[in-house]
């Protein structure tokens, strides 16, 4: 098991990472005359999550890239990030913020990523499934149904959504699992149960691996596993798979989110490649806003 000392480190993001902006536009539909205000309004920040993420650090790779001169990109959390979303939201303001998809944001508000002209967020990223060296030999019905396990962007976002809503995570992943049963028995196809065998999850506190990692969770118990779900900062949850502190992660953010600690480790563990495709990263803006690109954002 985890040592106790590796604790809940930070929160995280999800599939697609770029940056989203909420505002409003000027009365006369002059563009530049929008743009201008809503990036004074914004005080030229952008509202990120943790500094050592790879959104918030391609966001301020962004501010660069796009000559952004006085724009600051502004470190919190996931959790925090979406309240002051919520917040500028409901007061129709502008906002701009690290965002990726899926995210139950983008089911609970009319949301648009910017373009980005230059690349720099990069293409889609997939979600992917890593164990640790001698998962197969050592439990191969597990490796078995992480290896099966695959979902989309709109199975992932229903089960968010009910969570930032209220609702208790073990119960809803739980009640998921038991409505989808034609897609979960694709998972365990050909997997015998067991009796008891312990088994460790690591995933990173983002809404998108809370879900993952808790639908995991309850497919491996009804065959019989004893599930440890461990959250942790994103360095040592990919650190706990490569040295076997811990058995596996579906929570991979590939290839630019968590490309450089995939570099780091790769060597060390098994990609079972992609359980959710066509996610992203970029900067994102409720649709009220009169802006459409990065390069809309205006210098101070």
């Amino acid at each position: 098991m985890l040592r106790k000392n590796w604790k809940r480190l930070g929160m995280a993001l999800g599939l697609s990472l770029t940056l989203v902006a909420a505002g409003c536009g000027s009365d006369d539909g002059d563009t530049t005359e929008t743009t201008e205000s809503e990036s004074a309004q914004l005080d030229y920040t952008i509202t990120g999550i943790e500094a050592g993420a790879g959104v918030f650090k391609a966001s301020e790779r962004t501010v660069e890239e796009y000559g952004l001169d006085g724009w600051e990109v502004q470190a919190s959390s996931s959790g925090a990030m979406a309240t002051a979303l919520g917040e500028a939201i409901k007061n129709e303001e502008p906002i701009v913020v690290t965002g990726w998809s899926p995210h139950w944001k983008f089911a609970k508000y009319d949301l648009k990523y910017l373009e980005d002209p230059k690349g720099v967020f990069g293409d889609a990223e997939t979600i992917n499934t890593m164990v640790r060296t001698d998962l197969e030999a050592d439990m191969p019905n597990a490796y078995k149904v992480l290896d099966q396990f695959n979902w989309t962007t709109e199975d992932m976002e229903t089960v968010m959504l009910e969570i930032s809503n209220g609702a208790d995570v073990v119960e809803t992943t739980n009640k998921w699992v038991e409505d989808n049963a034609e897609k979960v028995a694709e998972w365990t196809n050909g997997v015998e149960e067991v009796d008891g065998t312990e088994i460790e999850l690591a995933y990173v506190e983002w809404d998108t691996e809370v879900a993952s990692t808790n639908i995991v969770r309850k497919v491996l118990e009804d065959l019989g596993f004893n599930v440890t779900v461990t959250p942790l900062d994103n360095a040592i949850m990919w650190q706990s798979v490569a040295t076997g502190e811990t058995d596996a992660m579906v929570a991979a953010w590939l290839p630019g989110t968590h490309g450089d600690l995939y570099e780091e480790h790769k060597d060390n563990l098994v990609d079972l490649g992609p359980n959710l495709e066509g996610a992203k990263i970029g900067l994102v803006v409720p649709a009220y806003m009169d802006i459409d690109s990065i390069e809309d954002l205006e210098a101070k």
